[in-house]
């Protein structure tokens, strides 16, 4: 069964006597730029739009927190934390982070050859931010910055 969640969205909020839902519509297409290496060649970057943090690391305060965290590409799994205003959804990251955070996967890939390298450090932020201007002026320049800093070909975003 197919749940159809924008208009389900819609109508909750107008139940609710809310003002209508007012989803993201961008102003211009993604600057998307292809490849001009194979992936087998590439450096990949992660973002990881779950709120995962390393051990030791400051939590995410959950509203509208735009921050982003570097992880290390070899963190072991008992030391990657999660904090996110989605609590709900965090059930089976906490039990298996790779489902959110794929770097078992990402390294296994590496290893067979089928991506280059994966830069030194991941990224996650708390995709849970309602400012989509603070998303636009704060995030998205810092991840931005951290890609550039990794020297990343291409980077995949894995969103929550």
């Amino acid at each position: 069964m197919s749940v159809e969640y924008m208009r389900a969205i819609r109508a909750r909020y107008e139940s609710l006597g809310y003002t209508p839902y007012r989803w993201f519509e961008a102003d211009s297409p993604p600057p998307w730029t292809p490849l001009v290496k194979p992936l087998s060649a590439a450096r990949l970057g992660l973002l990881s739009t779950s709120g995962a943090y390393a051990l030791g690391q400051a939590a995410y305060h959950y509203k509208d927190d735009t921050s982003i965290r570097a992880l290390p590409r070899d963190i072991d799994d008992r030391d990657i934390r999660f904090s996110h205003i989605t609590e709900n959804y965090l059930v089976d990251p906490r039990r298996d982070p790779h489902c959110i955070l794929p770097l078992a996967p990402l390294r296994r890939l590496t290893r067979e050859g089928v991506v280059g390298e994966l830069a030194e450090h991941v990224f996650s932020c708390m995709g849970g931010v309602y400012s989509q201007r603070r998303v636009r002026e704060e995030t998205a320049p810092a991840l931005l910055e951290a890609f550039r800093r990794e020297r990343v070909d291409a980077a995949l975003l894995v969103a929550m």
